[in-house]
């Protein structure tokens, strides 16, 4: 819908382009609809390592001048492939397998097993400890209510 523009009379009736006179377009054209195949983010294109050691390969048997022209078809700079070089050289880029990315596990320690088993057998002991002292003081005050004496040992320290 085109609306008509208040300002067309005070500039001479001056028209638009492929409008009627007076009148100009309201809205911008609307776009047209974008295919679904396209992202709406372009991606970083990666090499797998065996891609990288073809194209080195490709690269190192072309004749003198023809490197630039490989270059082109793969879409590749040339510091792209000194990169390349510098790790193929470096033995990276053999061995490269897929590294797991994300944070590291800690390494375990050793001692930690025997740690956590000491742990918890002294937890096991303190709760034994506790169950033979309440055990204790209900026959300390049983033996005071019937009114037997307790024998005592020197070793014994009060508690």
């Amino acid at each position: 819908m085109v609306m008509p523009n208040r300002d067309a009379k005070l500039d001479g009736g001056a028209a638009g382009v492929g409008t009627a006179v007076g009148l100009r377009p309201s809205a911008a054209p609307t776009p047209a609809a974008a295919t679904p195949e396209l992202s709406d983010r372009p991606r970083r294109r990666t090499f797998t390592v065996q891609d990288k050691l073809r194209v080195l390969a490709e690269i190192d048997r072309a004749p003198a001048g023809g490197t630039g022209a490989i270059l082109r078809r793969e879409g590749l700079y040339s510091s792209t492939l000194s990169e390349w070089r510098r790790l193929r050289e470096a033995g990276a880029l053999g061995a490269m397998t897929s590294i797991k990315r994300g944070p590291k596990p800690a390494v375990r320690n050793p001692m930690a097993g025997e740690l956590a088993q000491a742990k918890r057998e002294n937890a096991r002991l303190l709760r034994r400890l506790e169950h033979a002292e309440a055990i204790i003081a209900i026959q300390k005050k049983v033996a005071a209510l019937l009114g037997l004496p307790l024998a005592t040992s020197d070793s014994d320290d009060a508690s």
